[in-house]
């Protein structure tokens, strides 16, 4: 027995003598932000219009010279306290709401099986696309909309990620995703953005009304994901192909159902939405002309069978008073029509430091079918002071339209101002407002009674 222990504890001894020396040579770096973010609206409530206190971790180690370990998580004070009765006092989760949450997790192999195949496991952010934030080829990734302010954030997704180097000027990339992770909508004042009633008949108004989504069957066939990229460098610029077969992130009206309760025009409305499946083939190209940057993407969405919305009405036989419904099919998208989202920008620094970015977009992420696609021009333009210390940035926004033959009724306006202050190294200070303005049925327009300040802090290490 004594002899057992003996072995047991040299060969601890010797696991931890090997552990601290790999751990010498290649040790864990931790590294990440803490970011505060604080907003209220500018209208006479100034209620608070978002609180969140956000610690992001970085894990980092490399294991030799070919495998390499990542991870982030965010823990959060997030949200606005809601309680109303004393009871609620008790649950600190209510009182201090907190969030813990995994954003990736993932071990990269270099070299697998053969020199020029690296291959990734684990949950992992695939970013596609060239243009600045606002990418039409960037859909490996559920979008996270929890913030409609931060453009472009997604979340990241379970996958295997191969990239094969031919050289150093072309590579391969092909991704498999099991599950299928639909994208997480807005909270707070932004919540019901994406929540609002279909169109109906005039004279009806709805007295309740309810949903359900339906999912995708939990099997291999109805939840995965495949993607394929080539990659390149010719000429000065760098350019891809892609193609995706997934499903929509975001929810399809697939069935209405419209039930009277009385003979006031009064129904109960009930919809249906699912996830449809989907092609999509992307290019995109970056690169720089005589100083400027420039570039370009375009993506053509392909639904994998016609989109169509059923509606039903729910009433009664006039002569047999018998209950019966009236069936009504109408094609939202056709298979055979794809749609295309398209994006070009350009920057550029002037001999002063003045900055200046341009960028035009066909039709946001929310949007589908090329009859509902909007136009969107984005421009920002900043300039630094005293060693970059202070930034200051006059023009910053986007303007929105939706009819160009109605402007004056089809249009929305967003304008960010801001200043950002580094007092120390690592740290800084933005202050700024989202004012919004606009008509018509386009997302922002919707939300122009929300205009507000902004206060950002940030230290990274």
């Amino acid at each position: 027995m004594k002899e057992k222990f003996f072995v047991i504890a040299i060969f601890a001894a010797l696991s931890m003598q090997i552990f601290a020396q790999e751990q010498q040579e290649n040790p864990l770096e931790i590294g990440g932000n803490v970011i505060s973010d604080q907003r209220f609206l500018l209208d006479n409530s100034n209620l608070w219009a978002w609180n969140e206190n956000r610690l992001t971790l970085n894990f980092d180690k490399n294991v030799g010279s070919k495998v390499k370990f990542h991870s982030q998580i965010w823990f959060r004070n997030f949200g606005v306290p809601q309680y109303n009765s004393l009871s609620a006092l008790y649950n600190k989760s209510i009182v201090n709401p907190f969030d813990l949450e995994i954003r990736e997790a993932n071990v990269k192999i270099s070299g697998f099986l053969t020199k020029n195949l690296d291959m990734t496991f684990g949950r992992q952010r695939i970013a596609w696309g060239t243009a600045d934030k606002i990418n039409t080829t960037d859909n490996l990734n559920p979008y996270d909309l929890e913030d409609l302010l931060d453009f472009g954030r997604h979340r990241s997704s379970d996958a295997v990620n191969a990239e094969y180097y031919f050289n150093n000027r072309f590579s391969a990339q092909v991704v498999f995703m099991p599950f299928f992770q639909p994208t997480n909508l807005p909270v707070g004042i932004f919540a019901d953005v994406f929540s609002q009633a279909p169109d109906l008949q005039q004279g009806m108004t709805i007295a309740s009304m309810s949903d359900s989504l339906c999912l995708p069957e939990y099997n291999l066939a109805e939840n995965m994901t495949a993607a394929a990229k080539i990659k390149g460098f010719v000429a000065g610029f760098d350019f891809s192909l892609s193609y995706i077969y997934g499903r929509d992130f975001l929810p399809q009206l697939q069935v209405i159902d419209i039930t009277p309760v009385d003979t006031l025009g009064n129904i109960d409305l009930n919809t249906t939405l699912y996830f449809p499946r989907q092609h999509i083939l992307g290019f995109d190209l970056a690169g720089n002309i005589a100083g400027i940057g420039v570039w370009c993407e375009l993506a053509t969405f392909i639904p994998d069978s016609n989109i169509t919305l059923t509606t039903n009405f729910h009433t009664v036989n006039p002569v047999t008073f018998e209950p019966m419904t009236i069936t009504s099919d109408s094609i939202l998208i056709a298979k055979d029509e794809p749609y295309f989202k398209y994006v070009v920008g350009a920057d550029y620094t002037f001999s002063n430091g003045i900055y200046l970015n341009f960028q035009y977009n066909h039709g946001f992420f929310f949007e589908r079918g090329k009859q509902n696609l909007n136009d969107y021009y984005f421009v920002h333009l900043d300039k630094t002071f005293f060693y970059d210390k202070l930034k200051v940035m006059p023009l910053s926004g986007a303007l929105i339209i939706n009819d160009y033959n109605n402007l004056s009724d089809n249009y929305a306006l967003i304008f960010m101002p801001q200043i950002t202050y580094k007092p120390v190294d690592n740290a800084e200070i933005t202050l700024s407002t989202a004012i919004i303005d606009g008509k018509g049925s386009n997302m922002f327009s919707s939300i122009k009674d929300f205009d507000m300040f902004i206060f950002k802090f940030k230290y990274e290490f």
